[in-house]
């Protein structure tokens, strides 16, 4: 798909506003960004005219929920939580996800087009995580990467689901030993295929340890949910303890271990961000959190933590930091580059550069003003959002009647 969007002010996230800017997208990859007099736009490309608009990448939400939950379905749309099994390791959100679910289109209209979906907090380890881009036919088309991640939960969430089964785990010493638990016999697993293949003996192979395995080896970060500084704490130990990357989700109370954190330069996800106290976890939410991490040198990405806060709601989280303190700058890399470089897909999206896929999104005016709003959404050089000033109201393509 081949757009060129034409005379923005463009700001490309890791380099310098262009004023007066092109990008030009091409075979749905970003193929030039600069001064309109420095791009050459091909004849028949469709030009959008962003005149006295802003020009941005697609939004990146770090951690949702998005078609694993879905909005207005009750529990025949709720595939979140696979609540038989402490260890979910093999699970992946993958297989859940509805393209379907009202959630993707409230995505484009605020500009979000690259979503990670997880599945959700109710055990130890929940299971694997996947990157899709939220609009298409079927997750397959969707898919940018999987998994991107094992979501793993400390803290009330399974601690209060399987007390309530009177099993293991019942208390965060339980939830804590679950994991340990798990990740030992990785590593006994990999140990035992190593052997095997060394002297050529047959293995039976395990779907839930050779995950773990990959995430012992580097391969794919560890999410963790965790919202008391005491369950951070227990975060940081299990990552000493057995050595794997580390992302810390949600992260309310990660303001009180602010220099731990960027000691050991673990990532944060922090969000949801406008919620009630509904849990004792929650005491100490505040918008303030998220500047107080950024100043400690800590990355930092927000997170709308959908359906929990809508997910078109992710750049007004970031116009909420900003008011308590973090940096423009960083507020608006905070749902763009720094999500993607956290979660490892800064190849594919984050940023305007040539190369990357071609999601873009012109807004009516500063991201940061609580009043402007995407007026086109493309997905790999596809308007897949357009909003119409006259009627008032935002279109989304049909995936299923592709021109």
């Amino acid at each position: 798909m081949d757009i060129a969007i034409t005379s923005g002010y463009v700001l490309p996230v890791d380099g310098d506003p262009i004023e007066g800017g092109t990008v030009l997208i091409e075979n749905g990859r970003i193929s030039a960004v600069g001064p309109d007099a420095g791009v050459t736009v091909p004849d028949g490309v469709r030009i959008i005219d962003a005149t006295g608009k802003w020009v941005l990448p697609g939004l990146v939400e770090a951690h949702g929920h998005l078609g694993v939950h879905e909005e207005a379905e009750g529990w025949a749309g709720q595939d979140t939580n696979e609540m038989t099994d402490p260890n979910g390791a093999r699970m992946r959100a993958l297989d859940a996800i509805n393209p379907a679910d009202t959630g993707f289109a409230d995505a484009l209209a605020g500009g979000v087009t690259t979503t990670v979906v997880k599945p959700g907090s109710g055990n130890p380890i929940g299971g694997q995580t996947v990157a899709v881009k939220n609009w298409g036919r079927t997750v397959d088309d969707m898919l940018v990467r999987q998994p991107v991640s094992v979501k793993s939960a400390l803290g009330e969430n399974p601690k209060r689901v399987y007390g309530e089964k009177k099993q293991l785990p019942s208390t965060r010493q339980g939830v804590a030993a679950v994991i340990r638990d798990a990740f030992t016999a990785a590593q006994d697993y990999r140990a035992r295929r190593e052997h095997a293949a060394a002297e050529g003996t047959p293995f039976d192979r395990d779907p839930g340890l050779e995950v773990l395995v990959r995430v012992l080896d580097g391969e794919i970060p560890w999410c963790q949910h965790t919202h008391r500084a005491d369950d951070t704490a227990t975060a940081l130990r299990l990552a000493d303890e057995f050595g794997y990357r580390l992302i810390i989700n949600h992260a309310t109370e990660a303001h009180l271990m602010a220099d731990e954190i960027a000691r050991r330069e673990v990532p944060v996800i922090t969000g949801p961000l406008f919620t009630t106290r509904s849990k004792v976890e929650l005491r100490n939410r505040t918008l303030a959190n998220p500047g107080i991490l950024a100043r400690a040198g800590v990355k930092l990405a927000l997170t709308t933590d959908h359906p929990v806060v809508p997910i078109n709601f992710l750049i007004l989280q970031a116009i909420l930091c900003v008011k308590e303190g973090l940096d423009r700058g960083t507020a608006l890399r905070s749902v763009t580059l720094n999500p993607a470089e956290i979660m490892g897909l800064d190849d594919r999206v984050g940023a305007l550069t040539p190369g990357r896929d071609g999601d873009v999104v012109v807004w009516s005016g500063d991201p940061l003003e609580v009043m402007s709003r995407p007026l086109h959404t493309v997905i790999g050089g596809r308007e897949v959002y357009t909003w119409d000033e006259e009627r008032r109201e935002g279109t989304v393509a049909d995936p299923w009647y592709r021109d």
